[in-house]
């Protein structure tokens, strides 16, 4: 039987940022400098250049004030996501023009199609819920975002 990925297992505390930077370019560089961190990333530098090559083809600036930027690459062994939070918004590109306040950044390897797909549908099922998005936001800091990830099924 296949294992059911579940987005709040793959999130981790110490990938939960406030966001410092004010452009989108910016801001990416702080979440990339967060997941390269992880012993997933073998490689950060062509996982650097994924995302942005991703990023060139079309904004993940998803609507509603999220960004889901992501890259399936053989330099990720395995799932690892980092969330940015910018309280006072960015500029993202993004397809209602909205400022983006939360930004999930995933990397899955390149095998990883079938799971990839079922975790970005469920990060986005989840991020439907508005009360989950203004929990987020108005959270303390990674410590507290952390446990409503945990606690949001």
């Amino acid at each position: 039987m296949e294992k059911i990925i579940q987005v709040s297992d793959l999130i981790q505390e110490d990938h939960i940022i406030d966001i410092q930077s004010d452009s989108k370019d910016s801001s990416l560089h702080e979440l990339l400098d967060v997941i390269s961190r992880s012993e997933l990333i073998t490689d950060p530098e062509t996982f650097r250049r994924e995302i942005f090559k991703r990023e060139k083809l079309m904004s993940t600036g998803i609507g509603y004030g999220i960004a889901i930027p992501h890259a399936r690459h053989s330099s990720v062994k395995d799932f690892v996501i980092v969330l940015g939070r910018k309280k006072t918004g960015l500029k993202y590109e993004s397809i209602d023009d909205k400022p983006v306040k939360l930004i999930f950044m995933i990397g899955a390897s390149d095998k990883q199609d079938k799971e990839y797909i079922r975790l970005l549908s469920r990060l986005i099922l989840r991020l439907k819920n508005k009360s989950f998005i203004e929990n987020l936001l108005s959270a303390a800091g990674a410590e507290e975002m952390h446990k409503i990830i945990r606690e949001q099924k």
